[in-house]
C-alpha cells in the first residue's frame, strides 16, 4: 500500500479530541477529520484548527456510531495516510477496528509517545502489564493508533465539512438505553484527580475523598481493589493497566500503595501528590510531594487547604 503523509483523525460523535488532533498534527504535512455522527459534530471538529473535514452523513434514528466501520474503512483505505489516531472509547475501538481491517493494519494501544523518524511514524508504548516501553516503527501501512480523546478545541479558521456518502452502513438499531447505576465519566480531560486506594476502611469513607476532589476541583478516581474488589466507586474511576490512563495537571493518591500496576495509569501526570501511613510505600518513589500520615488527619487538612486557595 502507497501510504501519503496525510495524518488522519477518526471522530466517533463527539467533538472532544484535542488530544487526538494534539498527537496527530506532527505527524502529517496536512491534518484530516473523519467524522461519523451527527453534522453538529461534524461542524464544532471544523473550527478545532484541521485542514480538512470528511463527514459520512447525518445517521439516521436509531444508528449507532458503529454502524459506520465498514464506511470509516473504506474511505481510510482509499485515503492511504501516514497514521490513523482515533478515541479509546468503545465506539473509537470499533471504528478503528474496521481501519485496521481495511488497512492490513493493528490497532496500536497504550501508546505513551508517537514520533516520526523521517517518513515512518515510530510508537512508543506500554507492555509486559506497563513495567516496560517498547518502541515500535511501522514500515508498512499506516499507523492506527487509540489514544485519550482529549477535551474540545474550538477557535480556528473554520474549514468547509465536506460529505462523502457512506454506502451500506452495519445493520445495527439502538432499540432500547438503560442508564447505568453509575454514571460515565471522563478522567483523562481532567486537569486535577483524587485517586483513592485500600487505605481507606470503610465505604461511607469516600466521603472524606470526595469533599477532597470537590475542594480541588477535580475529579475522584481510584485503585482497582476498590472498584474490581470491594465495589466501592464506579469501574470508570479504575485508573491502571487495564482501566483508564490519565495526564492531569495534578494527581493526589490517598491510601495508594503506588503498585506499578496503577502507577502506570498516572506516570503522565505533571504533578503527584502521595498520602500515605506506610513510609515505605512505593508511591514515594513515584511522587513529587509525599505525605506520611493518616488520611483520616490529612485528608480534612488539604481540602481546607484547596479551598482556601481556590476561594
Amino acid at each position: 500500500m502507497n501510504v501519503s503523509s496525510q495524518a488522519w483523525v477518526v471522530v466517533a460523535d463527539d467533538a472532544s479530541i484535542g488530544g487526538l488532533l494534539e498527537a496527530a498534527r506532527p505527524l502529517g504535512t496536512s491534518l484530516v477529520a473523519l467524522v461519523a455522527g451527527r453534522r453538529t459534530v461534524a461542524d464544532a471538529v471544523a473550527v478545532a484548527g484541521v485542514d480538512r473535514v470528511v463527514w459520512l452523513g447525518e445517521p439516521g434514528d436509531g444508528t449507532p456510531v458503529e454502524a459506520y466501520g465498514p464506511a470509516v474503512g473504506r474511505v481510510v483505505a482509499e485515503a492511504s495516510p501516514r497514521v490513523v489516531v482515533g478515541p479509546a472509547t468503545d465506539a473509537g475501538r470499533v471504528l478503528l477496528g474496521a481501519v485496521a481491517a481495511a488497512t492490513g493494519s493493528v490497532v496500536l494501544a497504550g501508546v505513551a509517545e508517537l514520533s516520526l523518524d523521517g517518513d515512518q511514524v515510530v510508537v512508543e508504548r506500554a507492555v509486559n502489564g506497563g513495567i516496560a516501553l517498547r518502541r515500535d516503527r511501522v514500515v508498512a501501512g499506516p499507523a492506527v493508533v487509540a489514544l485519550a480523546p482529549g477535551s474540545a478545541v474550538s477557535g480556528a479558521v473554520p474549514v468547509a465539512v465536506e460529505e462523502v456518502d457512506p454506502g451500506a452502513l452495519l445493520p445495527l438499531r439502538v432499540t432500547a438505553r438503560r442508564v447505568a447505576e453509575h454514571a460515565g465519566v471522563d478522567l483523562g480531560s481532567a486537569k486535577t484527580v483524587v485517586g483513592v486506594g485500600r487505605g481507606l476502611k470503610a465505604r461511607e469513607d469516600l466521603a472524606l475523598i470526595e469533599d477532597l476532589a470537590a475542594a480541588a476541583g477535580g475529579e475522584l478516581a481510584c485503585s482497582r481493589p476498590l472498584a474490581e474488589g470491594v465495589d466501592w466507586v464506579a469501574k470508570e474511576r479504575y485508573l491502571g493497566i487495564s482501566g483508564q490512563t490519565i495526564s492531569p495537571d495534578l494527581y493526589v493518591a490517598v491510601g495508594i500503595s503506588g503498585q506499578i500496576q496503577h502507577m502506570v495509569g498516572v506516570r503522565e501526570a505533571k504533578t503527584i501528590v502521595a498520602v500515605n501511613a506506610d513510609a515505605n510505600a512505593p508511591v514515594f518513589r513515584e511522587c513529587d510531594f509525599g505525605i506520611v500520615g493518616d488520611l483520616y488527619t490529612v485528608v480534612p487538612l488539604l481540602a481546607d487547604a484547596f479551598r482556601a486557595a481556590r476561594s
